[in-house]
C-alpha cells in the first residue's frame, strides 16, 4: 500500500489492450471490452485507499469510429449497459461521474443515460470519475478555441487577457485539476491524443499489462512509484 500523502491526486488512464486480450484467447474483441469494463469497477473502488481523488479513463476516442461497425455498435451497447448496471453502486459508493468529449455524434439514448448519471451522482465527492467518450485532445482544444473566439467576438472576453490560465476554462475538464499521473497499459508508449493540454506536467507510466489484466494490486504499485518521483515543474532543486 503506497503512502497516500505522496499519492497522485488525479490519475488518468489510457485503457489499452482489450482487443488483444480477447484475441489471445481466440475470442471476439468485444469480449475483451466487457472484461475491461469489469476492471474499471475494481480500479474505481481502489482509489480511496490509494489516496486518488480524481480518476479519468479513456473509454472511446474520436478515432475509434474507424473500427468495424460491429465493434463500434458493441461498444456503444456496452456503455449503455455499464451506466444502467453501475449507476446505483456508483451513487452508493460516493462516486461522482462526469463525461468529457463531443456528444453530438453519440446516439440520443446514450446521451440521456450520460446526463442522467451525471445528475444522479452530482452531490458525491469521494471519488471523481471522468469518462472520456468520443474524446480527442485536439478536438477538445479546437472546440475550446471556438468557444473562446465566440466570447471575444461577443465582447465578453478581451483578447489581451487570454493566457494559459484563461484557455483551460474553455476545456471539457475546466472543473477538474490537471492529472498528476497518466498510465497507459498494453506496452504501447504513446499518448494517443489524450488530455494534451492538461498533461503538460504529468508523470507517465507505460506498462506492458493489458487492461483486462490490470488489477488493483498493479494499480497500487504504479501509484506507489509515483510517490518516489521528484516533480520540479521546471525549477531546480537546491
Amino acid at each position: 500500500m503506497p503512502d497516500t500523502e505522496n499519492s497522485p491526486n488525479h490519475v488518468a488512464i489510457i485503457m489499452d489492450g482489450n482487443g488483444r486480450w480477447a484475441q489471445m484467447r481466440h475470442r471476439p474483441r468485444l469480449m475483451g471490452h466487457h472484461a475491461g469494463a469489469r476492471r474499471v469497477q475494481e480500479v474505481v473502488r481502489a482509489c480511496p485507499d490509494l489516496g486518488v481523488k480524481y480518476l479519468t479513463i479513456f473509454a472511446f476516442s474520436t478515432e475509434n469510429w474507424k473500427r468495424t461497425q460491429t465493434e463500434v455498435a458493441g461498444l456503444m451497447k456496452l456503455f449503455k449497459r455499464y451506466i444502467r448496471r453501475e449507476a446505483a453502486s456508483l451513487l452508493e459508493e460516493g462516486v461522482r461521474v462526469r463525461f468529457i468529449g463531443d456528444r453530438v455524434r453519440l446516439e440520443p439514448a446514450l446521451v440521456d443515460l450520460m446526463d442522467g448519471l451525471e445528475l444522479l451522482t452530482a452531490d458525491n465527492d469521494k471519488v471523481h470519475l471522468t469518462i472520456a467518450l468520443n474524446y480527442g485532445g485536439r478536438d477538445e482544444v479546437a472546440r475550446a478555441a471556438k468557444r473562446l473566439a465566440y466570447d471575444v467576438s461577443m465582447g465578453k472576453l478581451d483578447p489581451k487577457s487570454i493566457c494559459d490560465e484563461t484557455f483551460p476554462k474553455y476545456l471539457d475538464t475546466h472543473v477538474l485539476p490537471d492529472p498528476d499521473l497518466v498510465i497507459r497499459t498494453s506496452g504501447e508508449a504513446r499518448i494517443s491524443n489524450f488530455l494534451l493540454w492538461q498533461s503538460a506536467y504529468a508523470e507517465y507510466e507505460f506498462i506492458d499489462t493489458l487492461w483486462p489484466d490490470f488489477t488493483k494490486d498493479i494499480f497500487a504499485e504504479v501509484v506507489g512509484r509515483f510517490g518516489t518521483r521528484e516533480r520540479r515543474f521546471g525549477a531546480v532543486t537546491v
